[in-house]
C-alpha cells in the first residue's frame, strides 16, 4: 500500500512538472507579401508533359505552353516577373498552381515559361521574382465593352522587347497593332510586347494559337 502511494506521488509530481513547463515556441516564417513590387530570390524549376491537361490548384487546366507558374504561398492569380539571374532573361507569368515541394525551390515554371528563359536543359536556375499584380482570381461581371489583347513577352531590357517586336512584325498579319507597353514596377520598368485588340475572347484565342504554333508563348489579357 505504501509502495502504491509512493508511485502515485511520483506520477503526480511528474505530471505537475510536465504541465508547468513553458510551451515550446515554434517560429513560423511569414509568407512573402503579395503587394506590387514585393520580391523573392531563390531557385526555380519547371514542370511540363506529365501534368499537361490536369487541373491546377486554381481549377484552371494546366497548359504547359502557357506562361504560368506554381508558388507555395502567393495568392492564385498573382502576376510576377521572373528574372534568370544567370543570363538576365525575364518573363511574366501568372501563379495558378501550388508548389514546388522540393526543398530549396521557390517557383515551378510551366514548360512555356522555362523555354522563354532558356532553362529547359539546366532544369533549375537562380531567379528573382517580383510581384506585378496581386491575386486572387476575381469573378468579373461580363460587360459589353470588354476587349482583349495578346502579350508575347515582358522584358526589363527595352532592346529585348524591340527585338521581339521586330520578329513579330515579320509574321503577324496585323503588324500595325504590335506595340511595346511600359509598366512601372517598384524599382524597375518592364516592357510588355502586345498585339492587337479583340472584341471577343474566341478571336483572341485563335490568334494566340497561330502565334503559339510559330513558337511564341502568348498570354491573353483583358484591356
Amino acid at each position: 500500500m505504501i509502495r502504491s502511494i509512493a508511485v502515485l506521488l511520483i506520477s503526480f509530481n511528474l505530471s505537475f512538472v510536465a504541465c508547468s513547463l513553458p510551451p515550446t515556441k515554434v517560429k513560423v516564417p511569414a509568407p512573402p507579401s503579395a503587394e506590387s513590387g514585393a520580391s523573392q530570390t531563390g531557385i526555380a524549376s519547371w514542370y511540363g508533359p506529365g501534368f499537361h491537361g490536369r487541373p491546377t490548384a486554381s481549377g484552371v487546366i494546366y497548359n504547359q505552353n502557357e506562361l504560368t507558374a506554381a508558388h507555395q504561398t502567393l495568392p492564385l492569380g498573382t502576376r510576377v516577373m521572373v528574372t534568370d539571374l544567370d543570363n538576365g532573361r525575364s518573363t511574366e507569368v501568372t501563379i495558378n498552381d501550388r508548389g514546388p515541394f522540393a526543398k530549396g525551390r521557390i517557383l515551378d515554371l510551366s514548360y512555356g515559361a522555362a523555354r522563354t528563359l532558356g532553362m529547359i536543359g539546366p532544369g533549375t536556375i537562380p531567379v528573382r521574382i517580383e510581384v506585378i499584380d496581386s491575386g486572387p482570381y476575381k469573378i468579373h461581371t461580363i460587360r459589353q465593352s470588354l476587349d482583349y489583347t495578346l502579350q508575347a513577352g515582358s522584358f526589363i531590357d527595352l532592346d529585348n522587347a524591340q527585338r521581339l517586336k521586330e520578329q513579330l512584325l515579320k509574321i503577324y498579319s496585323q503588324a500595325s497593332e504590335v506595340s511595346i507597353v511600359p509598366v512601372h514596377g517598384k524599382d524597375t520598368i518592364y516592357y510588355r510586347v502586345q498585339l492587337g485588340t479583340f472584341s471577343n475572347r474566341r478571336d483572341a484565342e485563335g490568334h494566340a494559337q497561330q502565334l503559339a504554333r510559330k513558337g511564341f508563348p502568348i498570354i491573353i489579357m483583358e484591356k
